[in-house]
């Protein structure tokens, strides 16, 4: 046991300390350039790393190596090379594949929130595997829902441009309707957009009318669903007992024993002596 948690535990650490070397570079390279920016995010992706310790640690609940490892490749795929890296804006469907791995992880980490709770002797409760999928469906999905309100708040407070905005060809809006009436009004083919400022001075946007994050949003949810979906159907055939121990226990967090509690304590106590 000793062992195998011990070899566990050195296969785990050698993607966070990869990664965060790399990150500290980018941090060192971009505080010589006075980014300071960059650095303010390459601390936070450096805290990020810090959050399977801290469960493992605190919560006493092992994280399987596959699904920590990529836990945080999404944190630096999302701000080293995301952000920093501007993959969002040269790779176009950078945004899109997170998204997508972000609604897979958390469901993961839903169903086994719920996975956990419905096998402790502490809570007498018993979940059906279709109930529990669908709880861990819905938990990715409000995450999901919530991360927008975020990404529409930092751009709305602080005039960033986290909900991507795109070039589309065509409006239809009852806005433009000069009746007042609700029937739509389409504008197709649209070649550029020109807009006219406060001081009289105008701007033109070539390309078509200026969609302001709501493609992006709603492309975002959908695709999240999908990774909310997929995993949900692995994590019922997991109850199940179809795929049990063989590809769902790579990406399902498992409540540590007392014995493997007690193991972790003495490699750690060891460690810093």
């Amino acid at each position: 046991m000793k062992t195998k948690i011990k070899n566990h535990i050195k296969r785990k650490g050698i993607v966070n300390i990869v990664l965060s070397v790399i990150v500290v570079l980018v941090m060192v390279a971009r505080f010589l350039r006075a980014d300071y920016y960059s650095v303010f995010l390459c601390i936070l992706t450096l805290a990020l790393f810090y959050i399977p310790t801290f469960v493992d640690k605190r919560m006493h609940v092992t994280l399987p190596k596959e699904l920590e490892a990529i836990i945080l490749l999404f944190i630096f795929s999302a701000e080293i090379l995301g952000e920093i890296g501007s993959f969002y804006t040269h790779i176009p469907w950078w945004d899109t594949m997170l998204h997508t791995l972000n609604g897979f992880l958390m469901a993961a980490i839903g169903f086994a929130l719920i996975d956990i709770l419905n096998d402790s002797p502490r809570f007498h409760i018993t979940m059906s595997p279709i109930f529990v999928a669908f709880v861990a469906f819905c938990f990715s999905m409000t995450v999901g829902v919530v991360w927008e309100f975020f990404e529409f708040s930092m751009d709305y407070f602080t005039l960033t441009d986290m909900q991507k905005d795109r070039l589309v060809p065509a409006i239809s809006s009852v806005l433009l309707n000069p009746s007042g009436l609700n029937d739509t009004i389409i504008i197709e083919n649209i070649k550029s957009t020109t807009v006219t400022l406060a001081d009289g001075s105008t701007q033109v946007i070539n390309g078509g009318y200026l969609d302001i994050g709501i493609i992006d949003t709603m492309k975002d949810l959908l695709v999240n669903l999908i990774g909310a979906v997929v995993f949900s159907v692995i994590g019922y055939f997991y109850i199940i007992g179809r795929n049990k121990g063989v590809f769902a226990k790579k990406f399902i967090p498992q409540l540590q024993t007392k014995e493997e509690i007690e193991v972790k304590k003495q490699l750690r106590k060891k460690k810093k002596d």
